[in-house]
């Protein structure tokens, strides 16, 4: 490509149109539009003149005239419901990163799940602005109202960790069940027998699934934990405290380690702990779920399970955006399933006895 001229720089510190990038690349309109919008059937070495040229004159595509030329509208909507302020930037992040990669923008809305009319309310939004796909998070993902009015829309989505309805959609997951047994067996090497859990909100999937394991794994050692060691948490840090509360009722009798089901509830497990002078970890081990940043700001640090989020909304925004792809018809999108790994994460909170 020639070099920048002065009529280029001139154009360039104004706004800058498709009809200039053509003219620089020596191509079509038509062509700078497949380009832009990554449509396939494009030369290699066209893509890049194209890329330079709209680079060269800070060439940014109007959302709003894509969406109008197409049939797409260039946005990804990500819904969700959840506590943990870390667990929702987390998703975020992870579907930004994909759809800036191919020129498309989010739209983050919260949705209270418990709200009577959460399926008329997500029907409306769809009918109200026009999407070319839903990434759905826990408990939304869970809940056939929800999907029936995504369905009814006729908007693709994927799940992101779901627990029910098993190929109804495209899915991404870690394998919670494998990732709390394996905690629990990390608790039971180091000599912990007498281990308490904090179960998380009864509305997401994953709780059940992070109870399951650590059952699994005290079953197989031979261990029933009673009753008075097993509290309900709601995922937030206020439940955790409260879970300590009953799990710390008789100060003779504490456990010698705290499984809480999500690292927001492991970090009021050990506020309350603090509050009562139980130190951690020398007389009572704690270890959370999800290694969010607080995990390594609390001290003592938490050891805890790394779960991929930002890779699952990754993976989630990249199964829509192939959905949406103008080439890719994916008759069976609906089967499509990715698994991510996850890490047990061992730091300074709890320790052998």
């Amino acid at each position: 490509m020639k070099a920048p001229t002065a009529k280029d720089a001139a154009v360039s510190s104004a706004v800058s149109t498709i009809n200039d990038v053509a003219r620089l690349a020596g191509v079509s309109i038509k062509t700078v539009s497949r380009v832009m919008n990554d449509e396939p059937n494009v030369r290699e070495e066209t893509r890049t003149k194209v890329k330079e040229a709209a680079a060269r004159l800070h060439y940014r595509p109007n959302l709003l005239a894509r969406s109008l030329a197409g049939s797409r509208s260039f946005l990804i909507g990500l819904l969700y419901d959840n506590p943990s302020s870390s667990y929702v930037i987390d998703l975020q992040q992870g579907v930004i990163e994909r759809c800036r990669q191919s020129g498309y923008h989010v739209l983050s809305e919260p949705q209270d799940s418990l709200a009577p009319d959460i399926g008329r309310a997500i029907a409306s939004l769809l009918a109200t602005i026009r999407l070319d796909g839903v990434v759905l998070t826990p408990p939304l993902c869970d809940m056939a109202v929800v999907l029936d009015a995504v369905e009814a829309a006729g908007v693709p989505y994927v799940r992101v960790s779901p627990s029910l309805f098993p190929g109804r959609s495209a899915l991404v997951e870690m394998d919670d069940v494998q990732a709390a047994y394996e905690m629990t067996k990390f608790l039971l090497a180091h000599g912990h027998t007498d281990i308490g859990f904090v179960r998380g909100h009864p509305e997401h999937g994953s709780s059940h699934r992070r109870y399951d394991g650590f059952a699994k794994a005290m079953h197989e050692a031979g261990i029933e934990p009673p009753s008075h060691r097993i509290a309900q948490g709601y995922n937030s840090f206020a439940s955790g405290l409260e879970a300590a509360r009953a799990l710390f009722r008789d100060p003779g009798d504490l456990p010698a380690a705290i499984f809480a089901s999500n690292d927001e509830m492991a970090f009021g497990v050990m506020a309350y702990a603090q509050q009562t002078g139980a130190r951690v970890p020398d007389q009572v081990s704690v270890v959370g779920f999800d290694d969010t940043p607080g995990s390594v700001i609390v001290w003592p640090h938490l050891t805890t399970i790394r779960q991929p989020v930002t890779d699952l909304a990754y993976a989630a925004a990249d199964m829509l955006l192939s959905r949406t792809a103008p080439e890719e018809n994916a008759p069976n999108f609906s089967d499509m399933r990715r698994e991510l790994p996850f890490e047990l994460v061992e730091r300074e909170s709890a320790k052998a006895v």
